[in-house]
């Protein structure tokens, strides 16, 4: 491994947008293949109807050649011995091991997505990191209809009491009808009206625009970093609509606010530009390199093109099966030392200033901006 090589593998990273693990449950092997497979399909949210369809792959394929040896497994296992080793360890000591080798020193965690996962405590406990709250908005949105009195005022409540301790909102607008349209802070009496035919629905999952778009300028209030799931999701997402240019008009009047752009792909080159257009927008590639495997380091080398360096940040987006919050880390640390390696063998970086431009992003960025 060459000299840049050792100082990306020693970074210590603040994974700056992931979730918990999958909690330990007694009624659930560690090894369940239907379970496991579908997690590894992000798009599809139904559980796999033939086994081995999660793991063929680029995902797949990834979790036998770089988290089959942390099992004490030789590299590219079957997938039957591989879940097989899951069950004899368990759901708890496979997490310890997985979230432990990713290097990670601070998890910021949005806990708007917690069904079946561990919660910031258990995280902290189980990986020796630190963990940080994001509030996701579109819960804060249903905490408010659901409670008493004027939606308006509650939701402020709400949001000021949670904001307090949290280092970041996040909003999952892109599965909510995504960004076309406008997205100004809506008037008053607009916000009232909407209200209250939400509740008379039952304010259950929030799709409102006007209250969306009201969440959102609540939240630029804070002055906190507010995230943004931009692009690859579920097929729930409208892949069309969560193109980051459909936000300019938002960044442009989003005033000092830092606005993080989540996963990206295969919006990664937009979002670049929007963080070397607008001074307050910053970026990422969790989730996305994860799933692209050995075709991550392109990917790498994609947001490396237009962003200032001081706008990237490392996020795993890890959720459910540890695998991610490793994977996540591991193929990025791959693919930031092959593209670096190769400015630097052209002559077009300086040694020094790629060791400084992994620093940035691996965790200096994130300190920064989230001041932690």
């Amino acid at each position: 491994m060459s000299e840049l090589g050792d100082h990306v593998e020693s970074a210590v990273l603040i994974d700056h947008h992931v979730h918990g693990c999958w909690a330990p449950d007694v009624d659930v092997p560690a090894g369940d293949r239907i379970r496991f497979e579908s997690a590894l399909n992000e798009a599809d949210t139904d559980p796999v109807t033939a086994v081995g369809d999660g793991f063929d792959s680029q995902v797949g394929f990834a979790v036998r050649a770089h988290c089959a040896p942390l099992l004490d497994l030789e590299r590219h296992v079957g997938a039957d011995r591989y879940l097989a080793r899951r069950t004899e360890l368990g759901e708890a000591e496979v997490s310890r091991r997985f979230l432990r080798a990713a290097g990670v020193s601070d998890w910021l965690v949005d806990t708007g997505f917690a069904d079946g996962l561990v919660d910031t405590g258990e995280l902290t406990a189980t990986s020796g990191g630190s963990t940080h709250e994001v509030v996701r908005l579109e819960e804060v949105a249903e905490q408010a209809a659901a409670a008493p009195g004027d939606y308006a005022a509650a939701f402020d409540e709400i949001l000021a009491e949670r904001a307090a301790g949290a280092v970041a909102t996040k909003s999952v607008l892109a599965y909510r009808g995504g960004f076309a349209g406008d997205l100004g802070d809506p008037p008053p009496a607009l916000v009232d009206i909407a209200a209250q035919r939400w509740r008379d629905a039952g304010g259950t999952r929030l799709t409102d625009r006007i209250l969306l778009r009201f969440g959102l300028h609540r939240a630029l209030r804070l002055g906190k970093p507010l995230q943004f799931h931009v692009g690859f999701g579920d097929r729930d997402c409208d892949l069309h609509a969560a193109n980051p240019l459909l936000l300019n008009d938002f960044l442009t009047d989003s005033g000092d606010t830092p606005i993080m752009l989540l996963h990206c792909y295969p919006y990664e080159r937009e979002a670049g530009y929007l963080a070397q257009a607008h001074p307050n927008v910053y970026l990422d590639g969790g989730l996305s390199i994860t799933h692209l495997g050995a075709q991550a380091t392109p990917f790498v080398g994609r947001l490396l093109e237009l962003a200032p360096f001081r706008k990237i940040l490392y996020s795993s987006d890890g959720a459910g099966p540890a695998e991610f919050h490793h994977l996540g880390a591991r193929l990025w640390r791959t693919g930031m030392t092959r593209v670096l390696d190769g400015f630097v063998a052209d002559g077009e970086w300086s040694a020094a200033d790629a060791k400084h431009v992994v620093d940035l992003i691996a965790s200096e960025n994130a300190r920064r901006v989230y001041r932690l």
